[in-house]
């Protein structure tokens, strides 16, 4: 018989005040049975550390609390093929995929389908899936494959050489039960993505199942026993970080990392001839700089971009770091045909100040409100509560006519103004919308337009 701890955390989202208290958790709970694994969205690029250093940030504070293995979220891949190509060939800890390859179908260089541990006599089988990206693969450079296939083939090509098969599953629990059903032999799933809270471990079809949440609010521990290939749960539960004490170590490493970070992120790319200063409600000059800089890389009819992108203007110097603070979300510019009829709506909507005001919830996004509508190309006379004509280029808009328009992937799913999900043929691009301020920002024509109000009121225009 042997006995064998997992301590297992997965979604942490770079929230590092977090996990200074997992690490304390982990350090208090590690016994020479023990493994410790994530499953994946460690890596966050929301955060400066990891921005500032291509991601080796990521790898020292794992280091710092002794993981054993990672497998590879869709956060990991946000930053791009080269940055996770970066990551994982610079670190000592596994990353672990067995179903993500680039776009061309080669490997991504530091990337392993699985790993073998070996722990008290026992070997261990860790391998993990990556959730699909869909329309969004292209962009990343990146492909999957079916992961319960990859799954099936990892397991048998490792056949006769492990004792206990451990699946990090960043692809969510709705797919992680089923798994436990068809693949008898995985022993355990830590699972991921969806940010699952179990209190204790679940057992399906004789798989051990557990998921720790989010954020780091949680530290998930799975112990089993091991007999003559027999894997039995003796224990498992998830433990809140509310009032554990922070790691020094990891605050060491975040400090330092910090530091670096800074001094890279904060070097002036140029200086800005005049302020591209912001507002939720009221037209502003950088969310029309986006909506102009989206039209024009796009090739669209139309630019679209609500001001809850940004929380803040820039004034001065235009720097990466500056870019991260007032446009953390890793939105991506997003071209698609939709209706006039559903443009106006959207458009209506945004004259209401509380619209504008709602919880900017959505995928990727983190700012705060959903912000006003602004745009490029476009013409719109209004009294105030009621617009009256949109022109496109001096031709009023047809309800039932198809405009291209470029926009956010937020807007395209309908977030905030659920008409614009009304759409086809959308197309994704892998730059980020921050990007598109750094591009345009240094373009004297663009900024000189960025001022020009699109929305007009009727009274001031004629009277």
């Amino acid at each position: 018989m042997t006995r064998l701890k997992i301590l297992h955390t997965n979604d942490i989202h770079s929230q590092f005040d977090n996990y200074k208290k997992i690490v304390s958790l982990i350090r208090k709970h590690r016994d020479e049975n023990t493994i410790v694994l994530d499953g994946g969205d460690f890596a966050d690029f929301k955060s400066i550390e990891l921005q500032g250093t291509r991601g080796i940030a990521a790898l020292e504070l794992l280091e710092a609390g002794g993981y054993d293995a990672i497998t590879i979220g869709n956060n990991e891949m946000f930053n791009g093929v080269d940055t996770l190509e970066h990551m994982a060939s610079n670190s000592s800890i596994p990353f672990i995929s067995n179903n993500l390859v680039k776009k061309d179908l080669t490997a991504i260089k530091g990337v392993c389908k699985s790993t073998i541990l070996e722990k008290n006599g026992l070997r261990l089988l860790i391998t993990g899936s990556s959730p699909d990206m869909g329309v969004f693969n292209e962009g990343l450079g990146l492909y999957m494959s079916d992961y319960t296939v990859a799954i099936k083939e990892e397991i048998q090509r490792n056949k006769g050489k492990y004792d206990v098969c451990i699946l990090l599953s960043h692809v969510g629990t709705f797919a992680d039960e089923p798994l436990a059903n068809e693949i008898e032999e995985i022993d355990i799933i830590i699972s991921a993505h969806d940010h699952k809270l179990f209190t204790e471990a679940k057992l399906i079809n004789n798989t051990i199942m557990n998921s720790a949440g989010n954020y780091g609010e949680y530290l998930g521990i799975v112990e089993i026993e091991v007999t003559r290939g027999k894997v039995d749960l003796i224990h498992s539960q998830t433990i809140s970080t509310k009032e554990i004490q922070e790691d020094p170590q990891v605050i060491s490493v975040l400090k330092v990392n910090k530091t670096k970070a800074v001094n890279v992120l904060s070097r002036p790319l140029y200086t800005l001839e005049n302020p591209l200063w912001h507002d939720v409600v009221e037209e502003n000059p950088i969310s029309n700089l986006i909506a102009d800089g989206l039209k024009d890389m796009l090739k669209a009819d139309i630019g679209l971009i609500n001001s809850g992108i940004c929380n803040a203007g820039i004034f001065h110097e235009m720097s990466r770091k500056k870019l991260i603070e007032i446009c953390p979300s890793p939105l991506n510019p997003t071209l698609f045909e939709i209706q006039g009829k559903h443009i106006q709506e959207a458009l209506q909507s945004s004259l209401d100040a509380q619209v504008c005001l709602a919880e900017g919830r959505g995928p990727g996004f983190r700012g705060r409100f959903v912000g006003r509508l602004h745009v490029s190309g476009l013409k719109i006379e209004h009294d105030g509560k009621h617009i009256k004509t949109i022109y496109l280029k001096e031709i009023p808009m047809e309800d039932e006519k198809w405009y291209l328009v470029a926009s956010s992937d937020y807007l395209q799913r309908g977030s905030g103004y659920p008409s614009l999900a009304i759409n086809q043929n959308e197309t994704y691009w892998a730059e980020e919308i921050k990007d598109i301020i750094q591009i345009y920002g240094e373009k004297p024509e663009f900024i000189k337009s960025a001022y020009q109000n699109r929305w007009m009121e009727v009274a001031k225009i004629r009277g």
